[in-house]
């Protein structure tokens, strides 16, 4: 700022600045710089690690919501339309059997697979006269993708001595023993980003088949 002033009749003129040297000017606006870099990283990682568990949030929402379907498939197994027993295989990466899922009092064959790192499904709907399930009429679309289960088992399986704490059947299962199916997805969106894996489960007792469960 500079100020003007009267001295002996004569306007003198003062320069407000002049008691800040070039090095305290200098100092002055490094720190300035340093605290503006400060902010914009904050904000930077605040909306980085924001995206981050929003994705992992609704990764984990999203299998819930799709475990309700494939549960409630899963409990209305019965025969299928030939007479074939409801359940028709059950491994640890796949398990088929036969329902009614469109209410049309014909049972199609329903396949979940795990195809690299998506659980896949699998309908066929019985056709012909008469009827047949051919395999070349599977209709398959993605259910869950990203899944990282590795060595724990997509599908284990229980018998009729389930109590909550009884230890699933040994592979290869005896189909008929089958009266309970639990699910576990294993979800990694991103391996090399956090949020860590988000493990999502359910259990469903098979209606059709149920004793003492």
């Amino acid at each position: 700022m500079i100020i003007f002033f009267l001295k002996n009749n004569k306007r003198v003129i003062k320069n407000s600045m002049s008691g800040f040297t070039l090095v305290e000017i200098l100092v002055t606006m490094a720190i300035f710089s340093i605290i503006l870099g400060a902010i914009g990283l904050f904000a930077r990682d605040t909306f980085y690690y924001d995206n981050i568990f929003s994705s992992g949030l609704i990764s984990y929402d999203e299998a819930k919501k799709i475990l309700q379907p494939v549960a409630s498939e899963i409990r209305s197994a019965s025969q299928s339309s030939l007479g074939a027993y409801s359940i028709e295989s059950a491994d640890e990466g796949s398990f088929v059997f036969f329902t009614d899922t469109n209410s049309d009092g014909l049972k199609e064959r329903i396949r979940y697979f795990l195809s690299g790192t998506t659980l896949k499904r699998g309908v066929i709907s019985p056709t012909g006269s008469p009827l047949q399930y051919l395999s070349t009429n599977e209709i398959t679309t993605d259910v869950v993708t990203n899944l990282t289960n590795g060595a724990t088992p997509i599908f284990t399986y229980y018998d009729t001595d389930y109590n909550g704490n009884t230890n699933p059947l040994v592979q290869p299962v005896s189909v008929p023993s089958i009266r309970l199916v639990k699910i576990t997805l294993i979800i990694d969106v991103d391996p090399n980003r956090p949020p860590l894996p988000m493990t999502v489960s359910t259990q469903v007792s098979i209606r059709n088949l149920k004793d003492n469960l």
